[in-house]
């Protein structure tokens, strides 16, 4: 059985071809230019999908080295994301399926995520604790089998990943502000800044990170804080400051989204978590992580930085799963911009 994924709910033009269970190919394109605005366009995003969908789907076609005729589905996400952007992909995808009379799936963005960690070897074994993080989502879910989720909690407001956008922002870094946090506090001193950790209530596994990114603005305010364009700093002390303001935030996202996976696995009776989204890729996350798990004996299970980001591995995967069981979407399906994983 042959599937090709197609993602295309923010940023990322992606295509990826899977054959019974194994990943053949994965392209992605992604939208550099909207760094230049600080955060994505949704217009320009969903034009530059229209450009790009089509040379994508050939390249990883030929790459994997199959033709369009060897395809038995076809698989696209149809939710959560920007709704301009979504549709470019889904109406592809579905078009496609029509045009070659095989089966369409629908697939939920979120759940792709999940489907991140089951790409490659290792991979966990249900019943595991997954945990999303990315700019537009932050949530913990246990996975109890393929499409069977609890949901344990998710953001109040803003995601991890939105937090750490608008943070660096903020410290004048430029977008995407994770990957520039994630570098220079590197350098920095953890402990230079307590921010607030917001745990929330007692036991929750609930998130909440607009108080954070509040008090990081408060604390610059304070300070008089005032980067350069472009992130560049007028003198060295100041380039230490940046450095240090980094980690300290850093730390504490780190803080609340090791504590509350931890939780989580403990509460559910697991011994597997699994980290997925963009924020996956951060170098403290990744370290935290494991270290917290170690000492409990539980395991960690991170994907390849390629299938952190959106990317159309993950929904073939997705798709290849649920044909595998007969499950079809109708080619009526509309895009769902606020899709839940429920």
């Amino acid at each position: 059985m042959t599937i090709l994924g197609i993602e295309t709910s923010c940023d990322e033009t992606s295509a990826a071809v899977v054959r019974d269970g194994r990943l053949l190919a994965n392209v992605t394109a992604t939208q550099l230019f909207h760094s230049q605005y600080g955060g994505v366009v949704p217009e320009l995003a969903s034009r530059a999908h229209q450009r790009r969908i089509i040379p994508v789907v050939e390249e990883s076609l030929q790459k994997a080295g199959v033709s369009k005729k060897d395809l038995d589905g076809v698989a696209a996400v149809y939710g959560p994301g920007l709704i301009g952007a979504i549709l470019v992909g889904l109406s592809f995808g579905k078009s496609m399926a029509l045009g070659l009379g095989i089966p369409f799936v629908g697939v939920n963005h979120m759940e792709a995520h999940i489907f991140s960690n089951l790409i490659d070897d290792p991979k966990p074994t249900f019943p595991f604790v997954s945990l999303t993080v990315s700019g537009g989502h932050t949530q913990l879910v246990l996975v109890k089998g393929p499409f069977e989720y609890d949901l344990l909690g998710e953001t109040k407001d803003d995601a991890a990943g939105e937090a750490f956008d608008k943070v660096a922002k903020m410290l004048g870094l430029g977008y995407p502000g994770g990957p520039l946090i994630d570098k220079y506090a590197r350098e920095g001193n953890p402990s230079l800044v307590s921010f607030p950790r917001p745990y929330l209530e007692e036991g929750s596994l609930e998130f909440s990170f607009s108080g954070l990114k509040t008090s990081v603005l408060y604390y610059l305010r304070r300070t008089g804080y005032k980067p350069a364009p472009g992130g560049d700093v007028a003198s060295e002390s100041n380039n230490k400051l940046r450095a240090d303001l980094c980690a300290s935030f850093q730390a504490a996202v780190v803080d609340v989204l090791v504590g509350k996976a931890i939780r989580a696995a403990h509460m559910s009776g697991v011994k597997q978590i699994a980290v997925s989204g963009g924020v996956s890729a951060n170098s403290e996350l990744r370290r935290r992580m494991q270290e917290a798990a170690a000492k409990r004996g539980l395991q960690v299970f991170i994907p390849k930085f390629e299938y952190c980001t959106d990317n159309g591995a993950m929904v073939a995967m997705v798709g290849y799963t649920k044909l595998q069981s007969g499950q079809t979407s109708s080619l009526e399906l509309t895009a769902e911009p606020n899709l839940s994983l429920s």
